[in-house]
């Protein structure tokens, strides 16, 4: 198996109907304003961790919050966790500014997410 640096759990993604009331409660929650705020997304950072809240994600497969592992070469360990047995959901793709996600599947449905910022 191939050595790599996982940097833990840094993301989180929760699909949300009504955005607007998300936010509210999220921001409630949190204690603190969003830092990136779109009609196709809202993101908080808090604590080291970005939480995010993704209007019509079921869309994208998204039925449950996704926790996003950030990895330093997305492509290496989307290669090792097939071999493992994972399945893809979503290949890697540029979502922005350089930062790569991917999603597979483990064998009991559960969605992983990957992320490799540039």
């Amino acid at each position: 198996m191939a050595e790599s640096a996982i940097q833990g759990i840094k993301t989180v993604l929760h699909p949300v109907k009504d955005l607007a009331t998300a936010e509210s409660v999220y921001t409630a929650l949190l204690g603190i304003k969003p830092q990136t705020v779109s009609d196709f997304y809202v993101g908080y950072d808090v604590a080291g961790q970005h939480i995010g809240l993704v209007p019509g994600a079921g869309t994208q497969g998204m039925s449950a919050p996704v926790t996003y592992w950030h990895v330093p070469d997305i492509e290496a360990k989307l290669a090792e966790v097939i071999a493992a047995g994972a399945t893809v959901q979503n290949p890697a793709a540029d979502v922005g500014g350089g930062r790569l996600v991917a999603t597979v599947t483990d064998v009991d449905g559960n969605v992983l997410g990957l992320l490799q910022d540039s």
